[in-house]
């Protein structure tokens, strides 16, 4: 019978006691054999956990002790807590929160944590005739989760707009048949868990099923992708854009460096966002966050119309500056 050492910290999570009973044949004084009870306790070593940052959701490798930081919330596009850096495992993680399911569109279904986990993003699983892709990634995995999407066909692939939702890419993975997991290669530096499933890709678009296309706009990171789905609702089409293209509540797009810091983007490379974007059709624009407003119809134009206001505030921006210092 084996139970949990009375330990505190992460070694309770990591060592199991095991009292082995054997017995045993000795010899009395009398020449008799007589079975006595010997009990040996034994410490084993259970799995190390693959620690989670609490503020942004990613997972680390297995160890011993958690990170001495997160890379990614030191980095000025996130931050680290004002109550410092802390760490959860998927167990317990597991044990204080639950997904949710809620229909987002025609073939588009939501997957989000509740009470909200870390920055607070949904994944979206694309329903797909060619095969389920689920968009971005949630921290938290579970039985009631992986069931459900089976339910609903499976995935086919997994892939991720930017650094801020790999999260537990890798879990997701496995749990789902070892699917492979796209993404930008220009972003390589931020995968804090490596893994065979991982498939970086290059330049600035790559299909990965008939009418679905990944697209690297850059931006917010060097490797920010979107989903576009040209066949979504009978061909209106659809773009998944994350954050990379933040949907907000007026019901526009808007573009930053650094969201949570407020650092903007440049108009060039806004500009070169919407060059990339032009060849593709689509109606419809669906972001990271739900409650924040979405782009049911009209997407072409939106997205349009959301550059040149960008454009014309962040150069008159840059032009007052100019003025002000001359």
């Amino acid at each position: 019978m084996c139970t949990l050492l009375q330990q505190t910290g992460w070694a309770a999570e990591r060592a199991i006691r095991c009292r082995v009973t054997q017995r045993v044949a000795v010899l009395t004084n009398r020449n008799d054999q007589q079975e006595v009870a010997l009990t040996v306790t034994l410490v084993y070593p259970a799995v190390m956990p693959a620690f989670i940052c609490t503020a942004c959701g990613t997972q680390y490798p297995p160890s011993d002790a958690p990170p001495g930081a997160c890379p990614i919330c030191i980095d000025e596009r996130q931050f680290v807590p004002a109550s410092g850096q802390s760490w959860t495992t998927l167990e317990r993680l597991r044990n204080a929160h639950s997904n949710k399911f809620r229909r987002l569109a025609t073939g588009l279904t939501t997957i989000e944590t509740t009470p909200a986990f870390g920055i607070g993003q949904r994944a979206i699983l694309a329903r797909t005739p060619v095969g389920n892709v689920l968009w971005d990634c949630i921290a938290l995995i579970d039985d009631a989760t992986i069931d459900l999407i089976k339910g609903l066909g499976g995935v086919a692939a997994i892939a991720i707009s930017h650094p801020h939702y790999y999260t537990t890419m890798v879990e997701w993975s496995r749990a789902l048949g070892g699917v492979p997991i796209h993404l930008h290669a220009a972003d390589r530096q931020w995968v804090m868990r490596a893994d065979d499933a991982v498939q970086f890709w290059e330049g600035d678009s790559k299909t990965i099923g008939p009418g679905l296309t990944l697209i690297r706009l850059g931006g917010h990171f060097d490797g920010g992708t979107v989903l576009h789905w040209a066949d979504w609702s009978e061909g209106r089409g659809v773009l998944l854009s994350g954050d990379v293209l933040q949907v907000v509540p007026s019901g526009h797009v808007s573009f930053m460096w650094s969201y949570p810091n407020l650092i903007p983007l440049s108009a060039a490379k806004v500009q070169r966002i919407a060059e990339i974007l032009e060849p593709f059709a689509f109606d419809a624009v669906y972001g990271a966050f739900s409650g924040r407003g979405q782009i049911d119809a009209n997407g072409k134009q939106v997205v349009a119309a959301s550059v040149a206001r960008y454009i014309a505030r962040i150069s008159e921006t840059m032009s007052d500056s100019a003025s002000a210092s001359a």
